[in-house]
């Protein structure tokens, strides 16, 4: 009877495995799907070429936090959604969950001998959970907030936040800063992915909008820390001192920080055409760090030249860069052409018009294409809300964030369920496009292999959306860690 029963879960295993390598053949065919050309494979994953090494360096936190989640953990069955799938939308369908796993699809309804919980969710979707790779802050809570008694770390409550909008895991960002400040939100961003913390999204390595931007484009930056690329490079082992209050500190300080929590820091955006620009761009991918192209002037040419020394990333493509000319194409035009780039567009319809968004995807295709919210601390606040962004106050205006100005832009009020609403909606996107560019897309570009997608063998990280595109459930390792109204739907 033993002998049995493990022969039996040897054809079961063999089966998924089977069923796993027929979803990904046929998501490779799907056009836009799937074409990423690895290079390396670190433990979550395939990196592309220039891609994040601290991506892989330190294994996942919410791998750990799902193994542990999974002793003793039951099957879980989703049927009567729509399950928005890499190349079609199956209707109804039945998604099983196991071992923090997707274990199986079905289009057809499941049998009721299935043991563990069943959930109906007919009238729903589910879309695989949003990872949002530019997030400054959220609900009053900035990632440069220096931790507090009542709330801890400001990255651990972010990612607490953050579900119940639907992202499973996303890139804590920071404006330019100093070193005292950067190493602190660092320490923050290690922390929360050596001790996740419970219903909360996984801390994916930091996304630095750098020091070393262009000032005539830095927009909300302070322009106080901004620091020249070559003197950043050319000045390595300064004994200057970082000052939290003061910004007199050394550009090579700011480089000394990256470098000791190497692993912590994934996306790093720079204006390519300052003084020492492409040599920083080759210091920065060198050492496994994402480079981005953002906070710009840089010319058509300046951009190629950079994409050429290893730039793989686009920070919120048509906004603080120059305008897209037919005549002088710039920093734009040379994303809008690079395969090799995936670019960041701000999706909530105010910093750039849904006909450009649509022009945009139609020019470099859902998958390169990642839809960010370059959310603040005002985001998920009422209109008027004030809190800061870096140490700046800002306040919540009809449709982005400002400064104390009033008239200066300093990111958005966007959250990545109202992203995913834009493209469905005013963009026009199918469901399942909108899935890939909110979800598949920025896994793929992060290295983050087995998420962003619904398929066999995947990570069980999911959302449930309601017939308006609102979050009813968020899962994450096949546990929910969000629900509307704090109250679970009840099993079948």
């Amino acid at each position: 009877m033993v002998a049995r029963r493990c022969t039996g879960g040897r054809r079961r295993r063999a089966l998924r495995r089977r069923r796993a390598r027929d979803w990904r053949r046929r998501a490779r065919r799907r056009p836009g799907v799937g074409r990423a050309r690895p290079r390396r494979l670190g433990r979550l994953g395939v990196v592309e070429p220039g891609g994040a090494r601290g991506l892989l360096q330190r294994r996942c936190a919410g791998d750990r936090r799902g193994a542990a989640g999974r002793r003793g953990a039951s099957m879980i069955v989703l049927s009567g959604a729509s399950l928005v799938l890499p190349d079609r939308i199956l209707s109804p369908g039945t998604l099983t969950i196991e071992n923090g796993r997707i274990a199986e699809i079905r289009p057809d309804a499941p049998s009721t001998s299935h043991p563990g919980s069943h959930f109906a969710f007919h009238g729903h979707y589910i879309v695989p959970g949003f990872i949002d790779v530019h997030v400054h802050g959220v609900e009053g809570f900035d990632s440069l907030d220096a931790p507090t008694t009542g709330h801890g770390d400001p990255v651990a409550v972010i990612a607490a936040r953050l579900p119940r909008y639907g992202v499973t895991a996303f890139c804590p960002t920071t404006v330019a800063c100093g070193p005292a400040a950067l190493r602190g939100v660092l320490d923050q961003v290690r922390r929360a992915r050596e001790t996740p913390g419970p219903r909360s999204a996984r801390v994916l390595p930091a996304h630095l909008e750098s020091n070393f931007i262009n000032p005539d484009y830095s927009g909300a930056q302070p322009s106080g820390c901004l620091r020249s690329p070559r003197a950043a490079l050319g000045s390595r082992g300064s004994s200057a001192k970082a000052s939290a209050e003061r910004e007199d500190f050394e550009a090579a300080d700011i480089l000394a920080e990256i470098e000791r929590a190497a692993p912590d820091v994934g996306i790093v955006t720079l204006a390519p055409e300052l003084d020492g620009g492409l040599d920083l761009v080759l210091w920065l991918t060198a050492r496994g760090h994402r480079v981005s192209l953002g906070h710009s002037a840089a010319t058509y040419d300046e951009a190629l030249a950079a994409i050429a020394a290893g730039a793989k990333h686009a920070t919120h493509l048509f906004n603080r860069m120059p305008p897209l000319g037919h005549r002088a194409p710039g920093l734009a035009g040379a994303i809008l052409q690079t395969d090799e780039v995936a670019a960041e567009i701000i999706c909530d319809g105010a910093h750039v018009h849904p006909a450009l968004i649509r022009t945009a995807i139609a020019a470099k295709r859902p998958s390169h294409v990642i839809a960010i919210t370059d959310a603040t601390a005002v985001s998920g606040l009422p209109v008027g809300a004030r809190a800061s962004l870096g140490g700046r106050p800002i306040v919540g205006g009809e449709e982005t964030a400002l400064l104390a100005d009033g008239t200066t832009i300093a990111g958005s009020r966007l959250t990545m369920d109202r992203a995913f609403q834009t493209l469905v909606g005013s963009v026009g996107l199918s469901l399942v496009d909108a899935a890939t560019i909110c979800a598949t897309t920025p896994a793929r570009e992060l290295g983050l292999v087995g998420h962003g997608v619904l398929a066999p063998d995947t990570v069980a990280d999911l959302v449930v959306l309601d017939a308006n595109l609102t979050v009813v459930q968020t899962y994450l390792g096949g546990q929910i860690i969000y629900s509307r109204n704090n109250q679970p739907l009840a099993p079948v």
